[in-house]
């Protein structure tokens, strides 16, 4: 038989956590950088349709995405440890700027940095693995 709405959300839900919890640190920063290109396109998408709310909710989460990349960086332990604290740091003004201001314009330059950003942690998280 089919499995129900719920049924489903819940092995979905299954399925990411278990996910997560098997990921190497190289493939989680991925999945972390992946989830903020996400909900800047989220957030881009309800500024554009005028859901405030929605468009609150998704810039919100960005900016904590932000904050955990922030948080977790070693400055010292990378080469270029404080220009991407620098990067991090002015991508989180931008969200907060769109996001007070109801700004699409902003939030479209955020999306495009969250990009770059997502890339790059995705090209060296390949080159890591060979």
């Amino acid at each position: 038989m089919y499995a129900t709405t719920s049924a489903a959300r819940s092995a979905a839900s299954a399925y990411r956590d278990n996910a997560v919890a098997t990921a190497s640190p190289a493939r989680l920063l991925v999945m972390l950088v992946e989830r903020l290109v996400l909900d800047v396109e989220r957030g881009l998408t309800a500024q554009q349709a005028a859901d405030w709310p929605a468009a609150h909710r998704h810039l919100l989460h960005a900016q904590d995405i932000v904050n955990e990349l922030e948080t977790s960086l070693d400055v010292d332990a990378m080469p270029a440890g404080r220009q991407l604290a620098a990067i991090y740091s002015f991508l989180r003004g931008q969200l907060v700027d769109a996001n007070i201001r109801r700004d699409s314009a902003t939030t479209g330059q955020a999306l495009s940095l969250a990009r770059q950003i997502a890339d790059t942690w995705r090209q060296a998280a390949m080159a890591a693995a060979q």
